[in-house]
């Protein structure tokens, strides 16, 4: 009897499951149009999944090998038993096969319903909380139908009128886990990912975040730019159909694992802003109704059930509730931890920029102090609105060599907007006199130089970063150098990383990786450390945006200090609050985000904080009930100085011998 059920149950699946799936694929092909290669992405899949997908699962090894026993035992489970119980092809090993996987899809969900017995918060439950069992039933059934296939359940005990009833008991469990395995995959349901997600790795809007090399190492994280020259192109996003299609597709892969929550400065601020309750938000809108039925943590202060949206309904209302309010999308700091955390590789970022650009290019709605910013910025290329023939008084006794003067030179030193602050400054003449001891050839823009146009882009003014950016390019086409070095990491990531799809193209280095490069080459020789405890804290756009955690480290190092790490640091370093435009925003919270910052730093023993963002210097020089100093690391650099390092003054260009021939 069973041999006659099985595969009309299989095939009912199938065909639930591909209608689902067509369903689903309608959704998210109301989002705007992607262009994506096809087969490119599907043959890339599998090693997205095995590969760079893993590389983040695996950071908690006991998820790592639950989720490679539970998906990797179903993905076998579920083509075997098409071809043994569907085909009837049992004879052989592929019954045995089908056993194996089964079983150890099995154990897989043991693992699961541990885990679900007592949840961490971060964790969604509502329906999540029927996985385990949906698992098991499906593992358990599928090893039982299958043990008269391999000899191991006599045919008899499925015959008279107990075998009958047995045959239906496993007709039925059969059923429920085809039901929730298969169609749930695209009708709703915990596994709603399991399509989603594998499609969202063959076509992610960012494939270029995909490695070819062991341990997903790809990075890409420079925003994309609007075309503004295109009259019918959106400025930012409205709707849900206003992002891509393949966005749409992301968002359906969230698994609400909360890992996104977990990290996130403002959420842990009591700011409103939950990243993954934003996610499901976007699907909410996707679908069409409310997000009563989400049963994850809420925003902070925003009560769930209050927020409706349709995918052609605005996401931000402007009278009224809607999917998300407005507070939700300013409280971001841009920190990227989210999205470094998130196993499904979802761009959360990139979408809550892509909603602010609607805010401020279409309707001028930046909060706080974020009008006035943008303002300054078109009217004097600095958000601060001060004079630009001003931005070289700070060092009118440097004597800086100018590129207008010079034409060409190895290092390009871009100074950045902390020529304006008092604070920066002090960096900046610490980074000149490293330079100047280690003999580096280098230039200024001077006045020439404006604003990297970071803090516009962040704020959604994608106009005004073009603005500047184009400016700024045209520039730098003017003279000739092999380098340019900066001590903020906010116009390192632009100039580098964003620059480029304008039409700028540049090597461009933070000063901790060049003092590096210096040291290293033996440019330059320090005193022994006599200070106190040190530790270093991270910059989001240093490290996670652009990988660099290992050059700031070497210098202390080379210094002789032995950083005492923070429980958050390297690309799990907690945000300082200072990206994103979140202190031009400025929405309130519980408490603030660089002092929870400097909590952490509280907690190694720290006198002193070494830092490499001008950003972060002031959040964290913010909080006053701090004993910790915190210095760049470019002025502890400069106190270590040993006299007899080579001359100050550099020479030509021409005669100079770049740094990268003499470490090569």
């Amino acid at each position: 009897m069973l041999d006659i059920l099985l595969p009309i149950l299989i095939a009912a699946a199938l065909a639930l499951a591909a209608i689902g799936a067509a369903r689903r694929v309608r959704l998210w092909r109301q989002g705007r149009p992607a262009r994506v290669d096809l087969l490119k992405g599907l043959a890339a899949m599998p090693r997205r999944y095995l590969v760079d997908l893993h590389h983040v699962v695996a950071r908690d090894k006991v998820m790592s090998n639950t989720h490679v026993a539970t998906a990797g035992g179903f993905v076998a489970a579920a083509v075997l038993m098409i071809l043994v119980h569907g085909l009837g092809l049992a004879e052989g090993v592929l019954g045995w096969l089908l056993l194996l996987a089964s079983a150890t899809m099995f154990v897989g969900s043991l693992f699961v319903a541990r885990r679900r017995l007592n949840p961490p918060a971060r964790l969604s439950r509502g329906p999540w909380m029927r996985l385990p069992k949906s698992l098991m039933v499906f593992s358990l059934s599928v090893f039982v139908i299958t043990l008269p296939s391999v000899g191991l359940l006599p045919e008899g005990l499925l015959a008279g009128a107990g075998g009958v009833i047995l045959t239906l008991l496993l007709a039925l469990l059969v059923t429920w886990g085809l039901a929730e395995m298969l169609v749930g995959m695209g009708w709703g349901g915990p596994m709603k990912h399991a399509f989603a997600g594998a499609l969202h790795l063959a076509f992610h809007r960012r494939p270029e975040r995909f490695s070819t090399r062991r341990g997903g190492e790809g990075r890409s994280t420079g925003l994309k730019a609007l075309n503004l020259e295109d009259p019918e192109a959106p400025l930012g996003v409205e709707k849900p159909a206003d992002f891509t299609w393949n966005q749409l597709l992301g968002f359906d892969a969230c698994v609400q694992c909360g890992r996104c929550e977990a990290v996130c400065p403002a959420f842990a601020a009591g700011q409103p802003l939950n990243p993954k309750k934003l996610i499901q938000d976007m699907v909410v809108g996707l679908a069409g109704g409310s997000d009563a039925g989400y049963a994850g943590s809420p925003y902070p202060d925003r009560p769930v059930g209050e927020h409706h949206g349709s995918p052609h309904g605005p996401i931000v209302a402007r009278e009224g509730k809607a999917l998300v309010d407005a507070e939700t999308l300013w409280s971001c700091t841009t920190c990227r931890a989210c999205v470094e955390e998130c196993p499904m590789m979802i761009e959360h970022v990139d979408a809550i920029v892509d909603m602010r650009r609607f805010l401020t290019l279409e309707h001028g709605q930046t909060p706080g102090k974020g009008a006035e910013v943008l303002d300054n910025l078109i009217a004097t290329d600095n958000p601060g609105g001060f004079d630009p023939g001003a931005r070289m008084h700070w060092a009118a006794d440097l004597e800086l060599p100018l590129m207008s003067q010079r034409g060409e030179a190895d290092v390009l030193l871009w100074l950045g907007d902390g020529a304006y602050d008092m604070r920066n400054q002090r960096t900046l003449r610490a980074l000149i006199k490293v330079l100047r001891a280690a003999g580096v050839d280098f230039a200024v823009l001077g006045d020439e130089e404006r604003d990297s146009g970071d803090v516009a882009r962040r704020l959604g003014d994608e106009a005004t970063f073009q603005s500047l950016a184009r400016r700024n390019i045209a520039t730098l086409s003017k003279y000739r150098f092999d380098r340019i070095i900066t001590c903020d990491p906010h116009s390192f990531h632009v100039l580098g990383n964003e620059y480029g799809e304008l039409g700028g193209d540049y090597d461009v280095f933070h000063h901790s990786t060049f003092i590096a490069e210096l040291y290293d080459a033996g440019r330059l020789t320090f005193r022994a450390w006599k200070g106190g405890r040190v530790t270093y804290h991270d910059p989001c756009y240093l490290g996670r945006y652009n990988g660099e955690f290992e050059a700031p480290r070497n210098v202390l190092k080379a210094l002789g200090i032995e950083v005492a790490e923070m429980q958050r640091s390297g690309f799990r370093s907690r945000c300082c609050g200072g990206g994103g435009g979140a202190p031009i925003t400025d929405v309130p919270g519980k408490q603030r985000i660089p002092d929870m910052r400097m909590g952490d730093v509280q907690e190694t023993g720290a006198d002193l904080v070494a830092v490499g963002c001008p950003q972060c210097t002031a959040m964290l020089e913010g909080v006053v009930d701090s004993d910790a100093e915190v210095r760049d690391i470019a002025e502890l650099v400069a106190d270590a100085l040993v006299d007899s390092t080579p001359s100050s003054t550099p020479g030509p260009a021409s005669t100079r011998q770049p740094l990268a021939e003499e470490v090569a």
